[in-house]
């Protein structure tokens, strides 16, 4: 029997896994197939699934694309060396697997660095931005995450957005020709406070300024369950400017079916809207062990609209 029509029981998950890390690469250029794929591109990270395939990052790769996964995404793959991304690229496009997205500002995401106009900060983020579309170009990445930082405690609002919105446009400049879009993520304020980017309508109020294809939302429907909840009458209102989904359920910050949000019901109305992108799974698994590394999995069929 295939051993990809093979795992497409959910009670054969940990059979398979206990021999996929024996198994050899496939041969140079030569994809594997499998029947039993996810219907969106859901996209775990490294470490998501190291307690059945190792620390090796190949082998983690390799492991989700048996299980279904046809995406990834690592916030740092901006800070590995040339000849990791380059290895990491080629496991990927063997395995079928499409890049999601990458951290752009990791050094201008945390503090006041787009609410008070200083050139300083702005040069070193269209430097963070140069190289984000160098490392996009290596790993075939189509969107990079941008964190907008914190707000100035003594500037009005509305001159911060238009500060961020400057900046937004002169990287948007860099971006567009090297076909990378940034994404731009709204962070709730319980997790994370005082972040110039909170909610879904600033986001859309800011990348219908900077008016750019190279600046979109980052929908992280965990941060904004907390925010405002309201998930699909916000997915709506923002659709035209979102590029690009993130996955946690509330509360937790865990896999779906664990906390209060209804992915099937998410994740259905998505689909049917036409979106064909990634959803990055930033979460947590709610159990450790294997154990957790399959329920994790079943989690996502449960939730998993299929065609």
């Amino acid at each position: 029997m295939d051993r990809r029509s093979f795992i497409a029981s959910a009670g054969a998950i940990s059979a398979v896994a206990a021999t996929t890390l024996g198994k050899p690469e496939a041969p140079a250029g030569v994809v594997r197939t499998n029947a039993n794929r996810f219907s969106m591109k859901f996209a775990p990270h490294f470490g998501m699934f190291s307690n059945h395939a190792g620390d090796d990052l190949v082998s983690q790769l390799e492991f989700a694309s048996d299980a279904g996964f046809s995406a990834w995404e690592d916030n740092s793959m901006a800070g590995r060396s040339i000849e990791e991304q380059s290895k990491l690229a080629k496991a990927m496009q063997r395995l079928d697997i499409e890049m999601g997205v990458f951290v752009v500002n990791m050094s201008t995401a945390w503090g006041p660095s787009f609410s008070k106009n200083n050139k300083g900060d702005l040069e070193k983020f269209l430097e963070e931005t140069r190289t984000a579309a160098q490392v996009a170009n290596r790993v075939n990445a189509k969107w990079a995450t941008v964190v907008l930082g914190t707000r100035h405690p003594r500037i009005d609002l509305s001159y911060q957005t238009a500060y961020a919105i400057d900046a937004l446009r002169r990287a948007s400049d860099i971006l567009m020709p090297a076909g990378l879009t940034m994404v731009l993520e709204p962070l709730n304020p319980r997790d994370h406070p005082n972040m110039l980017l909170a909610e879904m309508g600033h986001a859309f109020e800011i990348c219908r300024a900077v008016d750019s294809p190279a600046c979109k939302i980052l929908d992280d429907l965990y941060h904004q369950q907390i925010t405002e909840g309201n998930l699909i009458p916000n997915i709506d209102r923002a659709w035209d400017e979102i590029a690009y989904f993130q996955i946690g359920d509330n509360p937790g910050r865990r896999e779906p079916t664990t906390g209060e949000i209804n992915f099937k019901k998410i994740f259905t109305h998505i689909k049917d809207k036409g979106f064909t992108g990634i959803l990055g799974m930033e979460h947590g698994l709610s159990k450790g062990g294997k154990e957790g590394e399959i329920a994790l999995i079943e989690a996502y069929r449960a939730c998993d609209p299929i065609s």
